[in-house]
């Protein structure tokens, strides 16, 4: 269990997925450039098997924005895009209608 404080430290914003490019050493990753309103980040998602390329520039998703980067694989991950899993795949959680980008999550 965590407390409310706990959750209070977590950064999570509306972000805009602008670029996407195939991760050059993960067959099941993306290297993805995220909108955040104030400023550009660099995320690696584990969603190549879920989605196409085309299919997510333009597309409205939840990202945690003060996550301590990662390296991934060898490529860094300056954040984390929110996403669900089952047995029928992953799903990336996106707002419900168009919002500003970098828009608080809570």
């Amino acid at each position: 269990m965590i407390t409310i404080e706990d959750f209070k430290k977590l950064e999570l914003k509306v972000a805009e997925i602008k670029e996407v490019n195939e991760h050059p050493n993960a067959d099941r990753l993306y290297v993805i450039t995220v909108d955040l309103g104030d400023k550009t980040k660099q995320v690696v998602a584990g969603i190549r098997g879920s989605y196409a390329k085309e299919d997510l520039i333009g597309r409205q998703v939840v990202v945690v924005d003060n996550l301590e980067p990662a390296l991934l694989r060898g490529v860094e991950s300056q954040g984390m895009i929110l996403a669900a899993s089952d047995e029928s795949g992953i799903v990336i959680v996106s707002p419900e209608k168009k919002l500003k980008t970098g828009s608080i999550v809570k």
